[in-house]
C-alpha cells in the first residue's frame, strides 16, 4: 500500500489537531483554579491595603501614600520584601515541624475556597457536603499553629500555640451549630442550594431574618476563628512575644499573615453565602425578572454581576471586622474561653433545637 504525501500531511495535521485539543482540555481545567488564585491573591491585597487605610482614618495618621497610587502597591512591596528576608531556623528546633507549620496554614484555608458559589453556575466544585466541607478543613489550620510553636524549641511559641488552638476548638463549636441551623433551613449542606433556597424571595428570603441570633454569633466566632481583635491572644505582643511566631523571619513569617488574611475574606464569603443570598441580587425575583428581563442564559454578563454582588457583600462585612480590630480592647484568655463555652455555645443550641422544633412542626 502507497500512501501520498498529502496524505501523510493530513495525517499529521490530524494528529496535531487532537494533540491540540488535548492540550486545551488540560488548560480548560486549570484555567478555573488559575482564575480562583488570581482573584483570591489579587483580595487578600485590596484587604490589606484596606485595613491600612481604615486604620489610619480611625486614628486620624496618614496611612500608605507613597507604594503605587494612594498606596495600593504597599501589600506587594512588603511581601517581596519578606521573600528576600534571611529565613532562620532554630537550631534546637525541630525543622521539619517548623517549616510545613505555616505551609499547613495557608494550604488548609485555600481548599475552602473551592465550594464557595461566586456567581451562579461560577463554583469550582459543587459538592453535597460544602459547608462542612469546609469547618473541616479549617479546623486543620490550628494544627499547622501548633506544629509551627513546637517546633520552634520556645516556651512563648509553645504556649501561643496552645493558646491558638484552644480558641480554634472553643469557636469551631458555636459556628458549626450556626451552619448546622441554616443547612436545616435549606435542607441541604451545598453551598449552591443554600443560596438558591434564598433566593426565592429576594431580599426578605435571606437567612439573615430568618436566622438573626444565629447570624451574630456565627459572626463573633468568625473573628474568634480568625485571631481577630479583640480575639487575638494567640499573637498578642504584649503577653506572648508573637505568640507561635516569635522564632519566624522572612516569607515563612509572612505565611502566617497570609493564612490570617485569607480566613478573614472566606469567613466573609461564608457569611454572604450562609446569610445574605450569595450572589442574588436585594429585589425580589418577581419584580427583576419583570423590569430586567434578566435571563440565566446571558452567560459571561450576569456571571460578572454575581461575581460584583457577592464582592460587594463580602466587603461590607470585611469594613465591619477591621472596625472592630481598631475599636474594641483586647479581652484576656480566661474571658475569651468563657466566652465561647459558656455563652456563645448555649445560644447557638438554643438556636439549633429551636430550628429543628420549626422545621418538624412545619413538615
Amino acid at each position: 500500500m502507497i500512501i501520498d504525501a498529502t496524505e501523510i500531511q493530513d495525517i499529521h495535521f490530524f494528529f496535531k489537531l487532537e494533540s491540540f485539543k488535548e492540550v486545551y482540555g488540560i488548560l480548560w481545567i486549570f484555567a478555573p483554579i488559575f482564575i480562583l488564585v488570581l482573584e483570591i491573591t489579587i483580595s487578600v491585597l485590596a484587604i490589606v491595603w484596606l485595613e491600612r487605610e481604615i486604620s489610619a482614618g480611625i486614628q486620624q495618621r496618614i496611612g500608605p501614600e507613597y507604594a503605587g497610587p494612594f498606596g495600593v502597591l504597599q501589600a506587594l512591596a512588603d511581601g517581596t520584601k519578606l521573600l528576600f528576608k534571611e529565613n532562620l531556623i532554630p537550631s534546637r528546633g525541630d525543622i521539619r515541624l517548623f517549616s510545613i507549620g505555616p505551609s499547613i496554614s495557608v494550604i488548609s484555608i485555600i481548599i475552602s475556597y473551592s465550594v464557595i458559589p461566586f456567581s451562579y453556575n461560577f463554583v469550582l466544585s459543587d459538592l453535597n457536603i460544602g459547608v462542612f466541607l469546609w469547618i473541616a478543613i479549617s479546623s486543620i489550620a490550628p494544627i499547622g499553629l501548633l506544629m509551627s510553636g513546637y517546633g520552634s524549641n520556645n516556651k512563648y511559641s509553645f504556649l501561643g500555640g496552645l493558646r491558638a488552638a484552644a480558641q480554634s476548638i472553643s469557636y469551631e463549636i458555636p459556628l458549626t451549630l450556626c451552619v448546622l441551623s441554616i443547612s436545616l433551613l435549606s435542607n441541604s449542606l451545598s453551598t449552591v442550594d443554600i443560596i438558591d433556597a434564598q433566593s426565592k424571595y429576594g431580599f426578605w428570603g435571606w437567612n439573615l431574618w430568618r436566622q438573626p441570633v444565629g447570624f451574630i454569633v456565627f459572626l463573633i466566632s468568625s473573628l474568634a476563628e480568625c485571631e481577630r481583635l479583640p480575639f487575638d491572644l494567640p499573637e498578642a505582643e504584649e503577653e506572648l512575644v508573637a505568640g507561635y511566631q516569635t522564632e519566624y523571619s522572612g516569607i515563612k513569617f509572612g505565611l502566617f499573615y497570609i493564612a490570617s488574611y485569607l480566613n478573614l475574606l472566606i469567613s466573609s464569603l461564608f457569611v454572604t453565602v450562609l446569610y445574605l443570598g450569595g450572589s442574588n441580587i436585594s429585589i425580589p425575583y418577581i419584580f427583576v425578572s419583570e423590569l430586567f428581563e434578566i435571563n440565566k442564559t446571558y452567560g459571561v454578563f450576569v456571571t460578572t454581576i454575581g461575581i460584583f454582588i457577592t464582592l460587594a457583600k463580602t466587603y461590607l462585612f470585611l469594613f465591619v471586622s477591621i472596625t472592630t480590630r481598631w475599636t474594641l480592647p483586647r479581652l484576656r484568655m480566661d474571658q475569651l474561653l468563657n466566652f465561647g463555652w459558656k455563652f456563645l455555645l448555649p445560644i447557638s443550641l438554643g438556636n439549633l433545637l429551636l430550628t429543628t422544633s420549626f422545621q418538624l412542626f412545619s413538615l
